[in-house]
């Protein structure tokens, strides 16, 4: 039902606008001038529908991977979904806030309760990282209350100029609340730990949504507020994305954990979209975007493959497997198409946010743009020897010649993420009609209010 109405949302939403729309706007705590605002725009209209659709393939893999406590499984699923949707649509700093920690509590459950046999420290791990981060954003936006009339109201803050001081430092605080749930290098080392221990839902929302909520803090907050803090740290950051494209898709290369693997290609991915995101261009702002998208769509589908083929062999490392495409022929080949996918295949929804990506880091920097393709080739190395390894080598243990295939329930799981993987990849103007507006405002609002920032940044940039 959510996810039919994310797309009835779609089909009403009018992409020719910047301005929020289906806006519900009502008085909550009125003495601190708090109010239950949300609304939804080009960039957060694809968040939701992505986190219904997540959602009910979450459930579809759970079905007979979760045994006990099912229950409360599905509630901490369903809290969990209520709360990215909150993060996506909030328009009130205050609730925006609540919903950020309150994704904390069912993640921190998912991981802790139904995860693997390190469970509970990855889950504190996941928790405490995440947290202290979150602390020094509350402390900004505390300032920015104060700093902008006593108003938690986000596009009433948008709007206002704040003094160069408050930029630097909120902007920071911010970008600690952020980087960490990106994950950027150096604040990664949460991720592989929360990956490897979280039953196969956990995985597949940890990728594909909430990996998306650092860098989507950046598109709504940091660039729109704190336009030439933005700028000034620019070079900073695009150094930070592109170490992490490359330091990522390195270490991914020598895993032998199917799920770490995975986590740490995320960690190089996501390098790309804040790549984008800080190159400051259309091309790289609307790159940076689709990237998230369309990664969130492979990599919680690879993940979704790593879970049901862990069903079947209680094993995850790769050295267990080789020649699976014999036995379980339809899951390699779906397991085949989001591979290609990762790797950035042209005519799979993968290749059009990093070529875009690619275009706006060209634009920025020659340089920037050539280091930063290095990844793809890193990516295809990993991804092909991986497949290489467990799909045609030869079958280590015999038990899996007689692997069973994927049943109807799994093929309706993956094929709402083979889909749009394709139809993406060869048409991707559906995704791109919706963000135009919103990223052309965005872009507007930092050059509007930077050039001082945007000299600063020039004079510091590394190329």
């Amino acid at each position: 039902l959510t996810f039919a109405l994310t797309l009835l949302l779609w089909s009403r939403f009018d992409p020719s606008t910047a301005r929020m729309q289906f806006v519900e706007s009502v008085p909550w705590i009125p003495s601190f001038g708090i109010r239950y605002a949300l609304g939804v725009d080009g960039i957060s209209l694809l968040f939701v529908v992505l986190t219904a659709l997540l959602t009910i393939v979450s459930i579809l893999v759970s079905w007979t991977a979760i045994e006990r406590k099912v229950r409360e499984f599905l509630i901490a699923l369903f809290v969990m979904e209520a709360a990215m949707n909150g993060v996506f649509l909030s328009l009130d700093f205050f609730l925006f806030y609540l919903f950020w920690e309150a994704m904390l509590i069912p993640m921190y459950l998912l991981i802790g309760v139904w995860g693997g046999p390190a469970r509970v420290y990855a889950a504190i791990k996941f928790f405490l990282y995440t947290l202290v981060g979150s602390v020094l954003m509350l402390v900004a936006i505390l300032a920015l209350y104060f700093a902008g009339g006593q108003t938690f109201d986000i596009l009433a803050l948008q709007a206002q100029r704040f003094s160069p001081a408050l930029q630097f430092w909120a902007f920071l605080a911010f970008f600690s609340a952020f980087a960490v749930k990106v994950p950027m290098w150096p604040f990664h080392t949460w991720l592989p730990d929360a990956h490897t221990e979280a039953p196969t839902a956990g995985s597949v929302i940890l990728a594909g949504i909430l990996l998306k909520m650092g860098a989507y803090g950046f598109l709504r907050f940091s660039l729109p507020m704190f336009p030439d803090a933005t700028v000034t740290f620019a070079p900073f950051i695009l150094v930070l994305s592109l170490i992490a494209i490359v330091y990522g898709a390195l270490v991914t290369m020598v895993q032998r954990d199917l799920k770490k693997l995975i986590a740490y290609s995320s960690v190089s991915h996501m390098g790309f979209v804040t790549l984008g995101i800080f190159a400051l261009n259309v091309e790289g702002l609307e790159g940076g975007i689709l990237q998230m998208v369309n990664h969130g769509i492979l990599t919680g589908a690879l993940f979704l493959c790593v879970g049901i083929i862990y069903e079947r062999t209680h094993s995850r490392e790769i050295a267990d497997y080789g020649g699976i495409a014999r036995s379980a022929p339809v899951f390699s080949a779906f397991f085949l198409i989001f591979g290609l996918g990762s790797l950035g295949l042209p005519g799979m929804n993968g290749f059009v946010g990093e070529f875009l990506v690619l275009v706006g880091a060209f634009i920025h920097s020659k340089i920037m743009a050539v280091v930063a393709a290095s990844g793809v080739i890193l990516a295809a190395v990993y991804i092909l020897w991986m497949f290489q390894r467990v799909l045609f080598q030869e079958i280590v243990h015999p038990e899996n010649e007689k692997l069973r295939d994927l049943n109807f329930r799994e093929w309706m799981a993956l094929l709402p993420l083979a889909v749009p993987a394709f139809l993406f990849g060869v048409y991707p103007e559906p995704l791109l009609r919706v963000l135009h507006a919103s990223v052309e405002k965005l872009l507007m609002q930092v050059q509007a209010h930077g050039p001082t920032a945007i000299a600063w940044s020039q004079a510091l940039s590394f190329w």
